[in-house]
């Protein structure tokens, strides 16, 4: 019955009708499609993240580079020229965002959502104001699942739980606290995780306390894990400095402890401290200081770090020839310097560090210029060396791999829009390893990764983007291609989207793999339902040939599944809002592989379902 459904609904679209704004949800949902679905993107915190400015929107005469850059898709050229006008004349009107050079439309778009513009008002705090105009939210989510699988042994229901709380006034006062209860594990075992966050009050700039993040520079010494790396938004490539902020989840990426930021002038300190214990019997201690200048175009930036743990670091592969030059020991000191300088048409940044392993020296370095000679025209050119002795276990910066180790390399974007309608981008990355790196037993090695997209928006009714990338690492080649079309009409919104892929291993027989999508979103005008439905289908002879494709989820959650094998998924997500306090999330699924036609034999499929439940309440 779910799937005749599923197919009227495809069917019984209409031809025309006027045209909407563009839909939050479907600001989020592009922004999300330009990321790289491989990177170390925490699409759960940016999601909240987004969804909190949407609602408390940034006033754009009272607001900082770090306010800013929290959006994620502003490159810190249009950051500085959004600070540069509201400096020379604090804006009447959001369409002056027209007026600043560096912002497309299609950006202005994008922002609309997340700015206002408001006169600068009183910025004094006070504990009456604090708990009479805060904002409460507390969120619930069950999630169900059930496997049939002939194929192996196991196979049941599996339950996931969370609780979350979160209390905010303003943007200058955060807290809140998450309990979860991951899929198959014991209620005994839970995760907990809280934080608190204050702003700009006084002379202090940011007090955290409990799960938070610390990043500063490039990242090269102290960063997020997760970072946007090389995506659509060629320009962005470089690690944002955020400093120190809250971290919402209980996942044991968040630092855990307390820090803070002091404004002292033209500087900034910063220290923390963070307690970690990765396993039952390792503990890590981490403390951490940075201090910054800032004078004119100017920054100029000290981090450093020691680590400290428990017992001596070590490996489960301790052998493996790709892990020799990793970080071994009880204690690891990381001291680096960055900076950033604006003059005329280029933004130079970069970042020199050291890391302490064992009795060598490690050295790392980034280097790079954003360039923007007109309206419309952006460049980017980056470069990177990690010695074979670098390696910081809290450092994350731009790199082809995962760690930071070992890598010599360039990277160039472009991105034009200074086209009516059209939207080019393109970035090419040219690596190399001197030594064995996991998955290659071959040393030195190199290789490279190039994107195009072109992008089609004649009007706000349609459009359309072409992807053709191609990357080769380790004797191994990859090609691959999306389309995607997008219409978006009065209260309805459909995506169509094809990915295909060749792949191939040295002389071996290239394989392939394709995948195709349909969403459909209506949202009723006179009830505050919306309901979304997606068609998938996939087909992937390979790992190789794996496909990454985000779906949408319930609030505050996401999932980038790896589709491989032969197989199809249907989904469908309803928002509720009951009542102006209440909103009810709903996500029933079902994913089909079809595992004869892998193994050539005549076997039953294998079939997950998922049920996800969320209720939020907000006061």
């Amino acid at each position: 019955m779910c799937y005749r459904l599923i197919i009227l609904l495809l069917l019984s679209l209409p031809l025309r009708a006027s045209v909407p704004p563009a839909g939050l949800d479907a600001i989020i949902d592009d922004v999300y499609s330009f990321l790289s679905e491989e990177g170390e993107v925490d699409y759960d915190d940016l999601q909240e993240r987004l969804l909190s400015i949407a609602e408390h929107p940034i006033n754009l005469n009272r607001a900082t580079a770090e306010d800013l850059s929290q959006l994620g898709f502003l490159s810190d050229r249009q950051i500085d020229d959004i600070l540069l006008y509201v400096y020379r004349h604090p804006m009447d009107s959001l369409y002056e965002l027209q007026l600043v050079g560096s912002l497309r439309d299609y950006e202005i778009r994008n922002l609309l959502p997340f700015v206002c513009v408001q006169k600068v008002d009183n910025d004094t705090v006070s504990v009456r104001d604090v708990f009479r105009y805060a904002r409460h939210e507390l969120t619930a989510r069950v999630d169900g699942r059930y496997m049939e699988d002939p194929y192996r042994d196991k196979q049941g229901d599996a339950v996931y739980a969370q609780l979350r709380y979160r209390f905010r006034y303003k943007d200058k006062v955060r807290m809140g606290f998450t309990i979860q209860r991951p899929t198959g594990v014991p209620a005994r075992n839970m995760l907990y995780g809280g934080y608190l966050q204050l702003k700009d009050i006084g002379a202090l700039h940011t007090l955290v306390a409990g799960n938070y993040q610390a990043s500063f520079g490039q990242g090269l010494v102290a960063a997020s894990p997760y970072h946007f790396g090389k995506s659509a938004y060629v320009l962005n490539a470089a690690t944002r400095t955020e400093g120190l902020r809250y971290h919402s989840s209980a996942s044991f990426e968040a630092l855990r402890g307390a820090g803070a930021t002091v404004h002292l002038g033209q500087w900034d300190v910063s220290g923390w401290y963070s307690f970690l214990q990765p396993n039952d019997t390792l503990r890590h201690h981490l403390i951490g200081v940075n201090t910054t200048y800032r004078k004119g175009n100017l920054k100029i930036g000290l981090t450093m770090t020691e680590n400290l743990y428990s017992d001596s670091v070590r490996y489960y592969f301790a052998k493996a020839a790709y892990n020799q030059h990793y970080f071994r020991g009880n204690n690891q000191f990381v001291g680096g310097v960055n900076f950033r300088y604006r003059i005329g048409i280029a933004d130079l940044f970069g970042e020199v560090a050291a890391t302490q392993n064992l009795r060598h020296w490690g050295y790392g370095g980034i280097a790079g210029a954003r360039l923007s000679p007109m309206s419309g025209l952006g460049l980017i050119v980056l470069y990177r060396y990690y010695s074979p002795w670098f390696d910081n276990t809290q450092g994350y910066a731009f790199s082809e791999t995962s760690r930071l180790n070992d890598e010599n390399g360039v990277y160039a974007g472009l991105d034009v829009s200074m086209l009516r309608h059209w939207r080019f981008a393109w970035y090419g990355d040219l690596f190399r390893f001197d030594g064995v790196k996991y998955g290659i037993n071959y040393a030195p090695s190199w290789g490279y990764d190039t994107m195009g997209d072109i992008e089609y928006l004649p009007d706000c009714d349609w459009r359309t983007l072409l992807r053709l990338r191609a990357r080769q690492k380790g004797g191994k080649e990859n090609y691959s291609l999306r389309y995607s079309f997008t219409w978006e009409q009065r209260n309805w919104r459909l995506v169509t989207r094809a990915d295909g892929n060749i792949a191939r291993s040295g002389q071996g027989k290239p394989t392939y793999g394709y995948s195709l999508t349909q969403d459909v979103q209506y949202s009723w005008a006179r009830v505050p339902l919306t309901l979304q439905v997606r068609l998938q289908g996939f087909r992937a002879t390979d790992w190789d040939n794996r496909i990454y494709c985000y779906e949408n989820d319930v609030l505050y959650a996401f999932s980038i599944p790896a589709l491989y094998g032969l197989g199809g998924e249907a989904y469908v997500n309803l928002r509720w809002k009951i009542i102006e306090q209440l909103s009810l999330y709903f996500r029933v699924s079902e994913k089909v592989y079809a595992r004869s036609w892998v193994l050539k034999r005549s076997l039953p499929a294998a079939t997950r379902t998922d049920v996800h439940l969320l209720l939020r309440a907000t006061l």
